[in-house]
C-alpha cells in the first residue's frame, strides 16, 4: 500500500488540530458541527487552545467519515512516516542498483560468465 506524502501540509499547519480546524472552517463550522452532533460553539472551543475542552480522537474519526477530508491523516503520515518512507525508498534504490551490477560482480569473481560471452566457446 502506498500513501501519498504531502509535506506541504506540515508547512501549512502547526499541528494536527490546526489541520482539522482548517478543514472544518473551510467546510463551514455549523454544517460540520451538525455532522458531528456538536454545537458550533462547543466545536469551536474544542478546536481552540482551551485546556478544558479538546477535539477527541472519536470526533476526528467522525469528522473524516462525515466529510471525506483525509488531510488530517495525510498530515500525520507526512509528519511521522515521511523520513521513514524516504529512507526505505533510498534503501530500495540501492538494492536495485546492486542487483543490476550482480551479474558483472559474479563474472569478476569467476562464478559466472559475463552476459555477452555466453554460448561462445
Amino acid at each position: 500500500m502506498t500513501l501519498p506524502l504531502d509535506e506541504s501540509l506540515l508547512a501549512a499547519h502547526r499541528s494536527l488540530r490546526d489541520c482539522v480546524a482548517a478543514g472544518i472552517y473551510r467546510r463551514g463550522l455549523k454544517g460540520v458541527a451538525a455532522d458531528l452532533d456538536l454545537s458550533p460553539g462547543n466545536l469551536s472551543v474544542a478546536l481552540s487552545d482551551d485546556p478544558h475542552r479538546k477535539f477527541s480522537v472519536d470526533e476526528l474519526e467522525r469528522y473524516v467519515q462525515a466529510t471525506g477530508d483525509k488531510s488530517p491523516i495525510h498530515y500525520l503520515v507526512a509528519k511521522y512516516l515521511g523520513d521513514e518512507g524516504a529512507a526505505r525508498d533510498h534503501a530500495l534504490a540501492q538494492v536495485m542498483e546492486q542487483l543490476r551490477d550482480l551479474p558483472n560482480l559474479l563474472a569478476n569473481a569467476g562464478l559466472q560468465q559475463p552476459a555477452g560471452r555466453r554460448g561462445r566457446g
